[in-house]
């Protein structure tokens, strides 16, 4: 049996993601399409997709050598739903970043545009991860200024 258009795109998203490739991302989603942040206590508004695009364009810069790896793929055909949970990883300035996400997928019509995502995230990791990486980031910016300092006789 061919795989429904639902599954096609989910996985031509993580594809996507594995390429870092910001507008084959946004081209899976729909115009209208909201991401959603789970567990509800990390208190992450919903994005459109400009916000999502200017969250990814900026994160492609901070996450090296980034893949997604799809674990497991539960498809509702009737309901055009995909449920995936997949272990991401990358290289970062703080180290090896390793993470788990459920994404809940719900597709239009054809299932070929997802209108909305809700995203579930390990939130221990990511409480304890992203200030090592905002302060490695700021000793990154601070040893280039001071080379540029440096470089330019001042």
């Amino acid at each position: 049996m061919p795989d429904s258009p639902q599954k096609r795109t989910a996985l031509s998203l993580v594809d996507a993601f594995n390429r870092m490739d910001v507008p084959a991302i946004i081209s899976h989603r729909h115009p209208t399409c909201l991401r959603h942040f789970y567990p509800t206590a990390m208190a992450q508004r919903a994005q459109d997709n400009a916000g999502y695009s200017k969250s990814l364009t900026s994160l492609r810069t901070i996450f090296r050598n980034f893949s997604l790896i799809v674990d497991e793929l539960i498809e509702d055909s009737a309901n055009r739903r995909v449920c995936m949970w997949l272990s991401a990883r990358a290289d970062t300035a703080a180290g090896e970043y390793v993470n788990e996400y459920v994404w809940l997928l719900d597709f239009d019509e054809a299932g070929e545009k997802i209108v909305r995502t809700k995203e579930f995230s390990d939130a221990l990791m990511a409480r304890d991860f992203f200030p090592k990486l905002k302060e490695a980031m700021a000793t990154q910016r601070a040893r280039a200024a001071a080379g540029q300092v440096a470089g330019t006789g001042l």
